[in-house]
């Protein structure tokens, strides 16, 4: 199968399903966003309830995990004091995120996409993003 080179709509609308699922079972309102390749937004949510402030934060987990093509969670220990990324977040007109809820999205190796979650503690953002990664994976 030839690779795909980003995220489809109608694959956004399911991660979207999928991790706001996962968000009303853990009973947190959240942000949620999905980018393709290059970290534009494809699709977004935002549930009722869900803090406004974080809006913003999970567009920018899926522009940080589709642009360094890792999870935003693998960043945090390289940008703090000492650290050999330390600053990273505050690049590219800091929009960099560096504490976990951004994952990539990936079809045979290659980064396709990602999904941001925001609005809860990082590890809920995490496990809600992931629930997003794990359906776009069954899909395929």
């Amino acid at each position: 199968m030839q690779s795909q080179q980003t995220v489809s709509l109608d694959e956004s609308k399911e991660i979207l399903d999928a991790a706001e699922s996962k968000a009303q079972e853990l009973g947190v309102p959240m942000n949620l966003a999905v980018t393709n390749n290059e970290g534009n937004l494809i699709g977004f949510r935002r549930m009722d309830g869900a803090k406004l402030v974080a809006a913003s934060i999970a567009r920018d987990k899926g522009y940080t995990a589709a642009a360094v093509k890792k999870p935003t969670e693998d960043l945090k220990e390289g940008s703090e004091p000492g650290g050999d990324v330390y600053g990273l977040q505050s690049t590219d007109d800091n929009r960099v995120v560096t504490f976990g809820g951004g994952i990539p999205l990936e079809v045979d190796g290659e980064v396709v996409g990602a999904v941001g979650a925001s609005g809860g503690d990082v590890s809920e953002d995490i496990a809600i993003a992931g629930a997003g990664v794990e359906a776009f994976e069954a899909s395929r």
